[in-house]
């Protein structure tokens, strides 16, 4: 999963198309709520289960797509 198919989940979950591979999450108005959402979408995209925490650590598209990346292998 790359950083614009993450891009792209950003922004339907926002509801926002200001999104790029370096905006955060929660500064974009992201909230718990909306996090398990993106959790969800990714999860149903790639097959891979990250945690809240994840999302906390790697609030950009570019830094979640990394650590997905890195949790495929």
């Amino acid at each position: 999963m790359s950083a614009d198919d993450i891009v792209e989940i950003f922004q339907r979950v926002l509801e926002t198309d200001s999104v790029s591979a370096d905006s955060d999450f929660f500064l974009l108005g992201g909230d718990s709520l909306l996090g398990t959402r993106v959790l969800s979408a990714v999860a149903r995209a790639h097959g891979v289960e990250l945690s809240f925490e994840d999302l906390l650590d790697a609030p950009t598209p570019g830094a979640l797509a990394k650590k997905i990346a890195g949790a495929a292998r």
